[in-house]
């Protein structure tokens, strides 16, 4: 029997566990914006605290059972300076 068809997964692959977010403050308005790498997934808060439950709900929509979430979901901070001359 060939577990593809039957909808399992062969016992050598790993279910998905990590999604990485990219964080930037957002400069025009405030607040932040992460977008998921690799992922048609973004989302935004005014706070840290805020940003951090849209993420969760973000993921947890993205993965509404049609496939298994990630386990673990981590948010890559980036922050561009500009230094004058």
């Amino acid at each position: 029997m060939d577990p593809l068809k039957e909808g399992r997964l062969p016992a050598k692959i790993h279910p998905m566990s990590e999604i990485v977010f990219e964080v930037r403050e957002d400069e025009g308005v405030g607040g932040f914006h992460a977008a998921a790498l690799g992922y048609g997934i973004h989302t935004q808060g005014d706070t840290l605290e805020e940003l951090r439950a849209m993420v969760r709900d973000a993921v947890d929509c993205y993965f509404d059972g049609t496939q298994e979430a990630p386990r673990m979901i981590r948010l890559h901070f980036v922050r561009d300076e500009v230094l004058a001359r």
